[in-house]
């Protein structure tokens, strides 16, 4: 463990993008980046002015069509994405402690599944680089002798733009795929939590990633707006919100170009019948208050029997109790705080609203008891209607909502009833039922009694509202990829 860890302080930050492999200055006002935890700024970084977020467009450009990296094979595509992946692995505890600073995300959390994932999914990338996906057709004898092929061929520049929640996970997963696709990329990072991206940008350099393949600008709405609309750019991954990711789609429109989407949930824990939760209650919560709620697949809607309701609540007034919300550089929280002050007034707004309009606080967990920090207390609310604002929208915090069913059927009613399906949870006393009712789900991942350890070669994406495409495995990978019959004569 690194002197960062031991002594809860922030790496040195890097405050410079990179194009075509240099280190470049944002040419753009600063911005500042401040710690959630603390409302200290962290650094002043000068953001991309348009010109820098053409030039890195051109960049990746130049690197795709001359072949230095689309005309790699993937054999040796994924052993320079193996050495990346290394010389990440050797930043670990300083991106740990990068994203404790500058999202607040609890250090437990920091060195997992901020840090440690996101190395599995590169790796698995890495090896899915080398995969010939090549079909061959076989020959074709009417009315003229043909053979064929189908061929899979990288789609050229590919525009990665991520949220601030989870930023290595997300960057791994979508710059990670394009990369082993033979895409070339520009990414812009949130300007919530830039930092830890440009170190990972460095890193690709340092690693021997040919110049021009990973290019880094951080900005804000000019620099995202002509990265959306820029006529260079022939992919978008996005991450983040409903409404930017509608806006993104429209500025895709006029040149069709290719799009995956990411755009969050409101996902369901349900609650089956019979399933007795006293021991799972703790992890029913925990689920959705981990990185302070503000997780796309957070299962923030928890569904439990009309007859259930009483003994759940109970159940729940306890395991909140056992969260703790506070210093994310302390191992045992859970919750740590929000982004910005602006969220964490909106998700306290939001509870406020609830109450006021009838519904009930069923459960709170401890207060954090802090005078600096954004933070919000954990809180369960019931006595809402499924049709409530509370109960519709993602709320991106330690909030969840209590909802009765009737019935298995209406059960499934309300796990559907909301706009998104990004995921759900099911807790059964038979998993063979879970695994039946998830054909039921509109989600696009269902776990049964909390589903396994984290998967890298399983897809991850939504159905309705939570947008389109997959992530991770080689889901993630085709994302990046045209598909090209090649037909010649026969004979």
């Amino acid at each position: 463990m690194t002197d960062y860890l031991d002594r809860r302080a922030a790496p040195p930050w890097c405050t410079s993008f990179t194009i075509d492999g240099e280190e470049i200055t944002g040419a753009g006002a600063a911005l500042d980046v401040v710690g959630p935890a603390t409302e200290e700024t962290l650094c002043a970084l000068p953001t991309a002015s348009v010109s820098q977020v053409d030039g890195a467009v051109a960049a990746a450009r130049r690197a795709f069509d001359d072949g230095r990296w689309s005309g790699l094979s993937g054999a040796r595509r994924g052993k320079l994405l193996h050495a990346f992946a290394d010389r990440i692995e050797s930043l670990h505890d300083t991106l740990a402690a990068g994203v404790v600073c500058e999202v607040g995300s609890p250090v437990s959390l920091a060195t997992t599944l901020h840090t440690d994932v996101a190395l599995r999914v590169l790796r698995t990338y890495a090896d899915l680089a080398a995969q010939d996906r090549t079909v061959d057709l076989g020959a074709d004898g009417a009315p003229v002798p043909s053979r064929s092929i189908v061929a899979h061929r990288p789609m050229g520049v590919a525009a990665v733009i991520t949220a601030y929640n989870i930023p290595l996970l997300i960057l791994a997963r979508a710059m990670g795929a394009a990369l082993a696709a033979g895409c070339t990329t520009v990414v812009l990072p949130s300007p919530k939590a830039p930092l830890t991206s440009l170190i990972v940008a460095r890193a690709a350099a340092e690693a021997g990633l040919p110049d021009g393949v990973v290019n880094i600008v951080v900005g804000g709405h000019e620099a995202g707006e002509r990265l959306g609309t820029h006529p260079g750019v022939d992919k978008v991954a996005f991450t983040g919100s409903l409404g930017v990711g509608r806006r993104i789609m429209a500025q895709a429109v006029p040149r069709l170009t290719g799009l995956s989407l990411e755009l969050g949930g409101k996902s369901p824990s349900l609650v089956m019948p019979g399933f007795d939760a006293t021991e799972a209650a703790y992890e029913i919560h925990a689920r959705y208050l981990r990185n302070g709620g503000q997780g796309c697949a957070a299962p923030a809607r928890i569904l439990v029997p009309r007859d259930y309701y009483d003994e759940f609540a109970e159940l729940s007034r306890v395991a909140l109790a056992r969260i703790r919300t506070g210093d994310p550089w302390d191992p045992e929280t859970i919750v740590g705080p929000m982004i910005s002050r602006e969220h964490r007034d909106g998700v306290r707004a939001t509870v406020e609203a609830a109450v006021a309009g009838g519904a009930t606080l069923v459960a709170e967990g401890p207060d954090p008891g802090r005078d600096t920090g954004w933070f919000v207390r954990p809180a369960l609310v019931g006595g809402v209607a499924p049709e409530a604002r509370i109960a519709q929208d993602e709320i991106f915090g330690p909030v969840g909502v209590v909802l009765p069913y009737n019935g298995i059927d209406d059960a499934v009613r309300l796990a559907n009833g909301t706009a998104f399906g990004l995921s759900a949870h099911v807790y059964c006393r038979d998993k063979e039922d879970g695994v039946a009712l998830a054909a039921r789900l509109r989600a696009g991942t269902v776990a049964v009694n909390g589903g396994g350890a984290f998967r890298p070669d399983a897809p991850f994406g939504g159905f309705k509202a939570s947008g389109f495409g997959r992530e991770y495995g080689e889901w993630g990978v085709r994302e990046f990829l045209e598909v090209q019959h090649v037909q010649w004569p026969a004979g």
